[in-house]
């Protein structure tokens, strides 16, 4: 025999093929368990009341079981290895559905319609704050936020390594031009202090090569620099100490977003690495919004002024956006660049898709056809194209002259008419 399991706002009702109601399994009562219940069951996910409706309906002879949820016939199918049949939407369904009031109050959930209206709104409420919670809760959130402090570190530490060079430059200007990196620079400042303490093997204890510590020696014995009170000295090793904690800072944070790329995107982070997947989540707002966007966008993702401005002007459009970070468009020689961005940004939007839709792992099958790909490009145009003569660019908004001239008669006309009205 043939049952039909309709879900309504209140739970569940088990109908025979003459729409008969034979069995229920009701939501809770309480609206936060009720709404809890609801999505669960949106998700394809079979509760013990919906699984113990079932078993009593096996029990009362019932063999073939029809539902309108994909996901509750397969959880069904798999977990008591029943018929099942899926109708979206069932004839039934659509028929009882229309007399929900009435159902309510004959399986006792409810003692009238308005009370059912009333548990109905609170449930919706509860419904909607769940399904807010659970997409801020998402991990994608975690890898825009991440980026964007990782930057807001560059940004911080990049000023204050301006402020430290040019503070420590009074004692010791000719440091500024031998230690370029701005980490080394602070730790020497913090480490050594005063110019007179950079010896040759203090510097060479502190990881300095040693052609660059015996100029950075000698450069201390003949420094220009003015001397300073201790007091101002220490001030200087304070700043040079917090910049290096903001370089720990900035380490952990890579180290976590990284990890944190492999959890959420890690066919992303296969294809371009953690730092640019996560600028381009970041831009895109969340995973499954790039996920969306054709190939097209995202290889131009980042570069929106660029593109109005063509669009405007009717200039070159920028061939891309935030991917020319990768190393492979970076280094690559400038006619070629178009084409590696095109086949990359194409292999990415399938990483992208994978990792929002649940795929499988594609991420290294994707970079060895991007490598073979590359390679296709980087021997088929070797050479740069023959130079073409270029043509002025025309601005849109000169191409219709015609309409210029009417916008002057049609001041001219509304100058006249003002002035006939006044005088």
């Amino acid at each position: 025999m043939k049952v039909v399991i309709v879900q309504f706002p209140f739970g569940f009702l088990a109908f025979d093929e003459k729409n008969k109601l034979i069995e229920k399994s009701l939501f809770p009562k309480e609206p936060k368990a009720a709404a809890r219940a609801i999505l669960r069951t949106e998700a394809g996910k079979i509760s013990e009341e919906v699984l113990n409706l079932i078993k009593s309906l096996q029990d009362a002879g019932y063999d073939t079981f029809v539902f309108e949820n994909v996901g509750l016939a397969d959880e069904s199918q798999k977990r008591l290895n029943v018929k099942v049949v899926v109708s979206k939407p069932s004839e039934a369904g659509d028929f009882l559905r229309s007399r929900a009031d009435g159902l309510a109050v004959k399986t006792g959930f409810v003692k009238d319609a308005k009370e059912l209206g009333l548990w109905t709104h609170d449930v919706s409420m509860e419904v909607a704050k769940l399904r807010v919670k659970g997409a801020v809760e998402k991990r994608d959130l975690i890898v825009a936020q991440a980026i964007q402090t990782l930057d807001d570190l560059d940004r911080t530490v990049n000023l204050f390594m301006g402020r430290l060079r040019e503070w420590y430059g009074i004692h010791f200007p000719e440091l500024d031009r031998l230690i370029e990196k701005h980490e080394t620079y602070a730790r020497l400042v913090l480490d050594l202090g005063d110019r007179e303490n950079f010896k040759l093997e203090a510097l060479e204890k502190e990881g300095i090569p040693k052609g660059k510590a015996e100029a950075t020696a000698k450069s201390a014995e003949t420094s220009m620099g003015a001397d300073v009170a201790e007091t101002d000295l220490a001030q200087i090793q304070a700043l040079s100490k917090n910049v290096l904690d903001l370089y720990e800072l900035r380490k952990g944070m890579e180290s976590f977003l990284d990890e944190t790329m492999e959890e959420v995107a890690h066919n992303t982070k296969a294809l371009v690495g953690s730092l640019l997947g996560a600028r381009l989540i970041a831009v895109a707002g969340s995973l499954q919004n790039l996920a969306v966007r054709p190939a097209s966008t995202i290889q131009v993702l980042g570069a929106e002024k660029a593109l109005f401005r063509s669009l405007k002007t009717g200039a070159r459009p920028p061939k891309h956006g935030l991917i020319f970070q990768h190393t492979l468009l970076h280094d690559a020689k400038k006619w070629q660049r178009g084409k590696i961005a095109r086949a990359l940004a194409g292999k990415l939007a399938i990483a992208v898709r994978a990792d929002a839709f649940g795929g499988r792992d594609v991420g290294d099958s994707l970079k060895a056809d991007l490598e073979k790909r590359l390679s296709e490009i980087r021997e088929k145009y070797r050479e740069p194209p023959p130079l073409q003569e270029k043509k002025p660019r025309i601005d849109r908004r000169e191409r219709r002259p015609e309409r210029r001239d009417h916008q002057r008669w049609r001041d001219r006309k509304r100058r006249n008419d003002r002035r006939a009205r006044e005088g």
